[in-house]
């Protein structure tokens, strides 16, 4: 489905000067009135500007909000604020990320008003198609359910990307919304949401069609039921996900791709795997390139013949390329303190490793997709933060100009896969380690290792040799200890989905953030300098600060209706 950026424009006119009644009640140029929008057409050109946020890119592209900062696939607040990424670059280019890393946040960072917005943006415009539904008189019951069911199950999205950045958040619903008076959303954030997202995403799991002939991009059953299965996970309802997880995996008709790389090129958008995707679009007639990847547009190799000369960011942390490495048997080393991978190509790592490392991140003397052999100058500051780049949401060279931005590279059509059937997989292998049979959650986590392991997948050299010293086998041994397989099935989680966003968020959910994030800090922190001294503070950094400003904003008679999160 094409994005397509809808932009309302509001004038208010004003005069002291005495004029004819009739002039206030002329229609100003460029208004999309809701008489215009309550129809099926003006229905469905909402609903398709609710879809377009789901990149998390706002409508105002040129404002103080950078692309990033809502991003859809969350590489700062998921990845860089975890163990598994450093903000890259060097020390002076986005220092708000650099801050949001070293766990010295405040309030008044650019950055959380960036994704407050992006997401309550979201909110809004799926608030406006429901109503605008209400009063369209050309849209029969069943249309109007489809549309609504949409609307909802993106509510519900929304609301829960809200929710795990920074907790205690307002709920916006059809009922509370009114865009007629500003002070209809100024509600107070101290009720739990978590029931209502359940309530949305339910609606869209009884009322979504399981396929879209044609259409891809657009909430099913599944994604709703997948999004609904992943919110009770974050609260710990196990027994009460497991069900809808064996629906997916039973029912929903997906299938894991033959090759890891799959879920990761151009070419294989909205495959088979994909349950909730991200649709991006580039060369598509738009004047600037709203529709491509424009929030990892700082995410690509700084130099080396690979893409343009910028930006270098988003670098994977030795952290996560040391968890790649395997024992002799071909199952993960969970040591953080393991002795470090190599990142300069001077120095041959010829241990077993875990074949998804050269689908993940781009290191020294193994091809970097098509674009060559990954070297130095791949990197802007070695020093700074490592040597490895970022991979999974980069183009082909073969692609540019036909899958990137004719007039940017950097901005591609590699659709971000918000959730797959992989992602079910492991998420009913948790379930099965808490609430069920360990042995069940061991078979699962074999069929994703079973995928890496398959050789046709496999990084190779231009001589068709694999790129590495590639061990992975499956578990072999029944899992009798239930904390040795919980930690197994976390470990897979991050191998699997290294570099996609969610590490933080998972560390949060589990309990367990500050003791990793510690440990991690510990350790990086005699390699990346700018960490010394950074601590997790637990029961304050599970959650981002809300924004001042949007606490300013939500005043009403005179008080703010939003109080700040604990700590800030």
């Amino acid at each position: 489905m094409k994005k397509i950026k809808i932009l309302i424009s509001t004038l208010i006119l004003a005069s002291i000067i005495s004029c004819k009644d009739e002039f206030l009640n002329v229609q100003p140029l460029g208004v999309l009135s809701e008489a215009n929008l309550s129809n099926k057409v003006g229905v469905d050109l909402v609903l398709t500007g609710a879809y377009s946020l789901m990149d998390g890119v706002q409508t105002n592209v040129n404002s103080a909000f950078g692309d990033w900062q809502g991003a859809a696939d969350n590489w700062v607040y998921g990845s860089v604020a975890s163990d598994d990424a450093y903000k890259g670059s060097n020390a002076g280019d986005q220092p708000e990320i650099s801050v949001i890393e070293a766990y010295n946040h405040t309030p008044d960072l650019v950055h959380f008003r960036g994704k407050w917005r992006a997401v309550y943006d979201g909110v809004a415009r799926t608030n406006d198609v429901i109503l605008l539904s209400a009063k369209a008189t050309d849209m029969t019951d069943a249309e109007k359910q489809l549309v609504i069911a949409q609307a909802r199950t993106l509510r519900g999205h929304f609301h829960f990307e809200a929710r795990k950045m920074f907790g205690k958040v307002p709920y916006i619903d059809d009922k509370t919304y009114n865009p007629s008076d500003a002070n209809s959303t100024k509600v107070s954030n101290t009720d739990e949401i978590w029931p209502k997202i359940e309530e949305d995403l339910k609606f869209g799991y009884a009322n979504l069609p399981s396929r879209w002939a044609g259409v891809p991009g657009r909430t099913t059953k599944w994604a709703a039921a997948a999004l609904l299965a992943k919110a009770m996970l974050f609260q710990g309802k196990y027994s009460e996900a497991k069900p809808i997880l064996e629906d997916i995996v039973n029912n929903g008709g997906f299938r894991l791709m033959p090759k890891y790389g799959e879920n990761y090129r151009t070419s294989t958008n909205n495959n088979a795997e994909s349950i909730f995707e991200v649709q991006f679009s580039v060369n598509d007639g738009a004047a600037i390139s709203n529709n491509g990847n424009r929030g990892g547009t700082l995410n690509y190799p700084y130099g080396g013949g690979a893409l343009t000369t910028c930006c270098g960011f988003f670098q994977p942390s030795q952290s996560l390329a040391n968890a790649f490495k395997t024992t002799a048997d071909g199952l993960p080393i969970t040591d953080p303190a393991t002795a470090d991978l190599p990142m300069d190509n001077s120095q041959a790592f010829t241990g077993p490793i875990d074949p998804r490392i050269d689908h993940t991140l781009g290191r020294d003397g193994v091809p970097y997709l098509d674009w060559g052999i990954h070297n130095p100058l791949y990197i802007r500051d070695r020093a700074y933060a490592g040597g490895f780049s970022p991979k999974k949401s980069s183009p082909l060279r073969s692609e540019n100009g036909s899958l990137t931005w004719s007039n940017n590279p950097r901005q591609n059509a590699n659709n971000y896969r918000m959730i797959k059937l992989s992602h079910v997989i492991l998420w009913l292998a948790e379930c099965e380690v808490e609430v069920g049979s360990l042995e069940r959650a061991r078979t699962l986590v074999n069929q994703i290792r079973n995928r890496a392991a398959n050789p046709e997948g496999f990084v190779t050299m231009p001589n068709g040799t694999p790129a590495g010293n590639y061990v992975i086998k499956p578990y072999t041994s029944a899992w009798t200890d239930k904390t040795v397989a919980r930690e197994a099935v976390r470990t897979e989680i991050r191998l699997e989905f290294g570099m996609e966003g969610h590490r933080f968020f998972d560390l949060v959910r589990w309990g367990i953030a500050d003791q990793v994030l510690n440990r991690y800090l510990e350790i990086e922190s005699n390699k990346r300098t700018y960490l010394k001294g950074s601590r997790f503070i637990k029961g304050k950094h599970e959650y981002f600060p809300i924004p001042n400003q949007e606490i300013l904003n939500s005043s009403k008679n005179g008080q703010p209706t939003l109080k700040q999160n604990q700590g800030y």
